[in-house]
């Protein structure tokens, strides 16, 4: 058996990954949501909760189609580069769902959530970009970021 494939992988890799990433992001969001609008923490963690699912379910279906799209490059290292693009995109695209909830949610303007989501549009590139780094150190790449020689690259 290669290292490559004492790595985690599959369906178990995915899980592992986004409980973690997500529990961790719930804990972090409902804390600087109650900072930021000085509601109770009942308030924004319910808040935190919605946008935890949506995140997860986003989560899942970003990360299929950014493999999807890595598995088709020449390339398959997972450089610095690459894991900016991943963090950067993933953060961009949840905005659009997660600004119209935090309007709704808490009665203000779209521009009004937008302001308050901003805290975490900054915050969270990082947070994914550290995440998936320190993920892949411990738990090994999945196999998409594999080049064709089997040699992982973990940038």
């Amino acid at each position: 058996m290669t290292k490559q494939e004492d790595v985690m992988q599959g369906v178990k890799r995915k899980v592992i990954y986004v409980g973690g990433y997500e529990l961790l992001g719930l804990a972090v969001g409902t804390m600087v949501m109650t900072v930021l609008t000085g509601k109770s923490p009942a308030t924004t963690g319910l808040l935190a909760l919605m946008i935890t699912g949506i995140a997860t379910v986003w989560n899942v279906s970003f990360n299929y189609l950014f493999e999807a799209w890595e598995r088709r490059q020449r390339d398959r290292t997972r450089t610095v580069r690459r894991r900016v693009l991943h963090a950067v995109a993933f953060q961009l695209t949840l905005v659009c769902f997660l600004v119209p909830l935090i309007a709704w949610w808490l009665g203000i303007t779209l521009t009004q959530a937008f302001v308050l989501d901003l805290v975490f549009i900054v915050y969270i590139p990082f947070y994914t970009f550290a995440y998936n780094w320190a993920f892949d150190r411990c738990f090994g790449v999945p196999s998409s970021a594999v080049n064709h020689e089997g040699n992982p690259h973990l940038g």
